[in-house]
């Protein structure tokens, strides 16, 4: 079976270095075009360049059209004469005329538990709601996003600390197993699937820098969710406003809930008063609650715990982080 991978970045590796070490012959590799480093956003699966390195390496065709489905990339991809597609985080929706090029069409490998966060960001969306299991999905691919049987599945547990970019590193390795058993299957025969239910589907939209401006109207747990959601890419940030000065940016790396604070009577984003037995910088959240940022990283500085920054930041009472223009 002549297999034809099609993806982007880190979170693609796993499956393609599955694919070279399984019986298949794998005879192509289609991946973006390269970006200057400034340019690559997205999460961890839109940054690197070993796909295309390992490609090389064994002599692998590589295609890197702005758009596989133009008529030139239908007809680039038709050469390679492909059996199967395996795509992981490809970048590009592939129209009907991509999937009808290889005889057994394409599977892909999603970074959910469908039919739940169908879209670009499914990971990210995952940990901002609060879920505590993710998992990958092996689907067979058509026309609507994300919508196909499901081929293989398998879950794991988000650890209470975990960003986005650590759970998806896990889950790209566990996609690379899932991913070579179907193929194995599908050329053995003996793969089946299963309908997804779309009353239980859930969108997982691309984000975008907005997403990683922090909410502070939202339960400490809830932002919590959103600073380990947004990293590595947008970046979960906030504006310090202070009497007489300009809004400072912080980007907010780490921070956590702490269950037993007393329920403060601030708004939403005010700085309370800091604990003598805690390093953390308390900021007032929704719902009377708390949030201890643990690392912050001020504009145009380097990253440092809060206990850094307090000594060369004091902040005053009224002193609240939100958003730029308030």
């Amino acid at each position: 079976m002549r297999l034809v991978m099609m993806g982007t970045g880190k979170f693609a590796e796993p499956t393609f270095q599955a694919l070279l070490a399984g019986s298949q012959a794998v005879v192509g590799l289609v991946t973006q075009p390269d970006r200057p480093i400034g340019q690559e956003r997205g999460s961890t699966r839109q940054t690197g360049t070993s796909l295309k390195v390992l490609a090389t390496e064994r002599n692998i065709a590589v295609l890197q059209p702005e758009s596989i489905n133009t008529p030139e990339g239908v007809a680039a991809l038709r050469a390679l004469q492909p059996d199967l597609l395996v795509v992981a985080a490809y970048g590009q929706i592939l129209s009907k005329e991509v999937l009808a090029v290889p005889p057994l069409g394409g599977i892909n490998v999603h970074a959910s538990l469908l039919p739940k966060y169908r879209g670009a960001a499914p990971v990210a969306w995952a940990i901002y709601h609060g879920e505590t299991r993710s998992g990958v999905s092996i689907i067979k691919m058509s026309v609507y996003l994300d919508a196909g049987d499901i081929l293989a599945h398998e879950a794991l547990e988000i650890g209470p600390e975990e960003t986005a970019g650590e759970l998806e590193a896990r889950l790209a390795v566990l996609g690379g197993r899932l991913a070579l058993q179907v193929v194995e299957q599908i050329a053995g025969g003996t793969a089946h699937g299963i309908k997804q239910d779309k009353n239980l589907a859930s969108r997982a939209p691309k984000l975008t820098k907005e997403h990683g401006q922090i909410d502070w109207s939202r339960h400490a747990r809830d932002v919590c969710n959103q600073i380990r959601a947004m990293q590595p890419w947008p970046t979960p940030y906030t504006y310090w406003h202070r009497q007489g000065k300009e809004p400072q940016r912080l980007i907010i790396h780490k921070a956590v809930w702490r269950e037993d604070a007393v329920p403060v009577a601030l708004a939403p984003g005010e700085i309370a008063a800091q604990p003598q037995q805690r390093s953390g910088l308390s900021v007032a959240a929704g719902a009377g609650s708390q949030v201890e940022i643990l690392e912050i990283q001020p504009a145009g500085q380097r990253r440092m715990t809060a206990a850094e920054f307090l000594r060369g930041h004091r902040p005053e009472p009224g002193d609240r982080l939100g958003p730029e223009i308030a």
